[in-house]
């Protein structure tokens, strides 16, 4: 189990580093920057628009859509970060959040779809 534990927080420390390369210059694990946050299952905290849950585990347990289910209900969107040994990493986000985000991305012209 202690090999799992410190995986995880090995993953949250790098998806922190890479929000920050993003500009999200005072993102933080929230295991070290607020319990509160941590006990509420998200791991990353000044994330702006985004409430980041990280898994770094082969068998994932809870599903997505209970891990999803058990995030915060709020004004931000709920991402999953999973990371699996030699597949890769994927991001899951409920389709209702997915949709918004590409209204707001086709209204801006970021995306245009013609």
């Amino acid at each position: 189990m202690p090999h799992s534990k410190n995986k995880g927080s090995a993953y949250e420390r790098k998806l922190a580093k890479e929000f920050r390369e993003f500009g999200f210059e005072d993102c933080k694990t929230s295991r070290f920057e607020s319990k509160m946050l941590d006990d509420a299952g998200v791991d990353l905290t000044n994330t702006g628009v985004f409430s980041v849950q990280a898994k770094a585990v082969e068998r994932l347990s809870p599903s997505y859509h209970d891990i999803l289910d058990s995030m915060p209900k709020d004004d931000k969107y709920n991402l999953i970060f999973h990371k699996r040994n030699r597949k890769g990493e994927v991001v899951v986000m409920t389709k209702e959040d997915f949709y918004d985000i590409m209204q707001m991305l086709t209204k801006s012209g970021i995306i245009n779809v013609g």
